[in-house]
């Protein structure tokens, strides 16, 4: 079975957030760095997507326990596996190898879990971030016409990394957390290319995040504008994710519900974070307020982002097996 083809048949549930789930390992700089980079001339501490090279079992182990909690899409641990993201690190040319190792520790987990007994197709989306470089806004206070990257530096940037995760298997790209619609436009010109290049049917989710209390993007957009922004585009689902909690997302959900062609998603943080930057909500206060999206028939792709865990996933999961999947003409 396809993703198109589930999607139909149920309310998907997306895993949830990887960065919380490798923090409780507790890595220093020389889990990051493991044998191969134990040389390396540039501090790694940080560089979660590395992980998947020197901490490959971590990841799949990550990955199994979202799929025990009944997870059906993986995200595969590459929200900064783009040329852009990994010069932070000096570590550009490692972006094909990294993307395929992810790919392939997210199989591995689902081939783990099919061995063990458990049931259901199980989908991998190759999770696209928006890179650290904005296209619509400059860095610069004092020089408001520059930009730090352009469009063309982010669709070859975007291609390679779609390309590897492509050639690597996955049933889906995920271009997630778009704070700046231009960066996503570069991002869905270089996934189309690279699809139509594989000559595999690929879908495309997106997934942009409300910076704040403003209902906007970063880049000044309203939800509606996002969506009619990206609509042109031949996209699975468009939801949002991140910045906010369920219960402060839920008037974006609704003017998507209202307004788009497509699947909907969200995967919102487990609530607003502390002041230590830490998420309080538990598995329990986070599934009650996803029901509210689930009675009101919102969504089509339901998961976490920051904060969560696979027992916020399991929580959403079991409930969301009860109801029936937003319908939408397409």
């Amino acid at each position: 079975m396809t993703i198109q083809q589930a999607i139909k048949e149920k309310i998907l549930v997306l895993d949830g957030a990887m960065g919380t789930m490798i923090q409780a390992y507790k890595f220093e700089e020389e889990d990051y760095r493991g044998e191969r980079f134990k040389e390396y001339a540039h501090p790694l501490k940080g560089n979660n997507d590395l992980l998947v090279l020197t901490q490959p079992k971590a990841i799949e182990d990550i990955h199994y326990a979202y799929l025990e909690a009944g997870a059906d899409i993986l995200e595969t641990n590459t929200f900064n596996s783009n040329s852009i993201s990994m010069e932070d690190y000096h570590m550009g040319d490692l972006v094909v190898e990294l993307n395929v190792a992810a790919v392939e520790a997210a199989r591995r987990a689902i081939e783990r879990y099919e061995a063990a007994g458990g049931q259901g197709p199980k989908f991998i989306a190759g999770s696209v971030g928006p890179t650290n470089k904005t296209a619509s806004l400059s860095p610069d206070v004092n020089n408001p016409g520059y930009r730090a990257v352009t469009f063309d530096d982010l669709k070859d940037t975007y291609f390679e990394q779609c390309v590897a995760l492509i050639d690597a298997g996955v049933d889906a790209l995920l271009i997630e957390t778009v704070f700046d619609t231009l960066n996503a436009k570069a991002a869905l010109f270089a996934a189309q290319d690279a699809i139509d290049a594989s000559g595999r049917e690929v879908a495309i989710m997106l997934s942009g995040t409300i910076t704040d209390a403003s209902g906007r993007t970063l880049s000044g957009q309203t939800t509606e504008a996002f969506l009619i922004s990206v609509s042109h585009s031949p996209l699975l689902s468009v939801g949002l994710n991140c910045a906010l909690g369920a219960k402060q997302l839920m008037p974006y959900l609704q003017t998507l519900d209202a307004k788009a062609p497509f699947a909907v998603s969200a995967h919102p943080n487990a609530g607003l974070p502390n002041a230590f930057g830490e998420y309080d909500e538990t598995p329990e206060q986070m599934a009650a307020q996803i029901k509210d999206y689930l009675d009101l028939n919102l969504v089509n792709i339901i998961g976490g982002c920051c904060g969560t865990s696979p027992a916020h996933i399991k929580a959403i999961a079991d409930l969301s097996k009860n109801y029936s999947p937003r319908t939408y003409e397409h």
